[in-house]
Formats: C-alpha cells, structure tokens, sequence
C-alpha cells in the first residue's frame, strides 16, 4: 500500500505514452448514446467513429499543477472515511459532505448539491456481480449547452428559474474505489486545446429521460493527459460544465483508454463518479 507520504510512481520513461482514442466522425447527422445500466449490456452509440493515436502526457510530471478554469480538471489529495463505495447509505451518509467540501474549496462555489453516483469497473464478472457499468472508452464530455441547466430545472425545480440567473457549474469527482488504477485510467483533455467545432451534440436516451453529452471530432491539436496509478486518496476534479462565458473552461474532454504500460495480470479498474452543481 502506498504510505500517505509517498506519490504514486510515474509512467516509465519519457512520462507520455502513445493510445488510440476513439473520436466521432462528424457525418452531420446526430449521434445517439444509449448509456449501460449496472450490471446489464454495454452502452450503444449509433455514428460513426475511429481510432486516433494520440500522445497522453503524465500529468504527475507537469510543473505548474492544473486548474479548473484552465484545463479544466485537476488532480487533488482527498482522503476520505468512506469504508465500502457499494453501499448507497454510506454514500449518502458520509461521501456527499466530503465532496461538498471539497468542490466548495476547489471552486469558490457559496452551495453545492451531489446529485449523481456512477460505479464503474473495468471487468464483465464485477459488472454483472455487483452491477456496476463499464468504463466510458469513447471521447465525450457529459453536458452541453442544453442540457446542463435543464438538469437543474429536472433535479431542482423550485428553486431552477433563481438558481440559474447567476452562474454555476457541473463538477464530477472522479476516484479509485480500488488503487492503484492501472487499467481503463481516464485522459482528459486540455480544454484549451479544444476548439468550439470540435465538439458534436449526442442525445442520450437513458431508460428514463432523454438528455444530451457532447462528443468530439479529431484535432490535431488536443493536449491529452492522464495520471497514472491512481489511489483512493486521489481524486480528480473533471468541470463538465461552465455557465459562464468569459474566460473560465466551459467543457472538458475524457475517455477510458487502454494504458499500454499496464500489466497483463493487473487488477480491472474500479471507480466512482459523482456528480455536483457549484452554484457561484
């Protein structure tokens, strides 16, 4: 186990590995995802894609940290008291005020509401045992224009029409439930390296309700990192969306990838991703 006054070792060599990421090909017609449900058949998405080489950096070895106005994510330090990520009481009980916090500290945010948990690992037998869904392996960012405050409006109605006269924003909390994470460990993508049509519309068509995510085209230009063998006292921090428009990371690009450095036998992932809106 790693001591909380060591750091997670660094990818080997020059801290970047090279991984096919897989993009959408804008054909003009808008693509639909059909998400997994716990433990049942893999998300479906109809489109067209392709598998892209891309270089992700190790971000553990960039000087200057990151930010979520900037990158638009980052990694932090969050130990947590949480004993079993499975047990929704527990979550409830515990996890939700630990991220409150936390998502408040990060962003200056004066209210933050957890509204959303997704369970994720990297193995069909843990799928189907403890009815978790898979790793996301397409490039995608949850929210877009639309969606985002329609989400309030969904989860917050009494208080929607106030709430979204002032800016806020969607932050997701992403953890190992298990360290270290050494397969399917998430890129995200410099939101600065992301031009405005880079981005296509994707209606989700969820069991119950129909929403929209943003998935990407190919840019050349796109600055992908990852941070490798995460812990559970790591966390990162993914801005999913920004009502505002002058300046802050508005969007941010992520995806499972398949790390090419990881070992054949090494443990699947397991990871825990919650949703938050920061209201300013």
């Amino acid at each position: 186990m790693l001591s909380m006054g060591q750091t997670a070792r660094p990818a080997a060599g020059s801290g970047a590995v090279t991984a096919a990421l897989t993009y959408l090909v804008d054909t003009g017609e808008k693509p639909v995802n059909y998400p997994s449900v716990g433990g049942g058949a893999e998300s479906r998405n109809t489109g067209r894609y392709e598998a892209r080489d891309v270089t992700i950096r190790d971000g553990r070895r960039r000087t200057g940290g990151f930010s979520l106005d900037r990158e638009g994510f980052a990694l932090v330090r969050h130990q947590t008291a949480v004993t079993d990520f499975h047990d929704d009481a527990e979550l409830s009980a515990v996890y939700e005020a630990e991220i409150t916090r936390l998502v408040a500290a990060a962003t200056g945010a004066s209210r933050v509401v957890v509204f959303d948990h997704t369970r994720r690992a990297d193995a069909p037998a843990l799928r189907q045992e403890m009815r978790l869904r898979e790793p996301a392996r397409i490039i995608h960012n949850d929210y877009t224009e639309r969606s985002a405050p329609q989400r309030v409006r969904d989860l917050l109605p009494a208080e929607a029409a106030t709430l979204l006269e002032r800016r806020f924003a969607i932050v997701n909390v992403w953890r190992p439930i298990l360290g270290p994470v050494e397969t399917a460990p998430l890129a995200l993508c410099d939101a600065r390296s992301v031009a405005p049509g880079d981005l296509i519309a994707s209606e989700r068509r969820s069991k119950d309700r129909v929403g929209e995510i943003q998935q990407a085209t190919f840019n050349s230009a796109h600055r992908w990192f990852y941070f490798p063998n995460m812990r559970t006292h790591e966390a990162l921090l993914i801005k999913t969306y920004d009502s505002a428009e002058d300046g802050p990371a508005r969007f941010t690009l992520h995806t499972a990838f398949d790390d090419p450095t990881a070992a054949a036998d090494a443990p699947p992932r397991q990871s825990i991703e919650s949703r938050t809106f920061a209201f300013f």
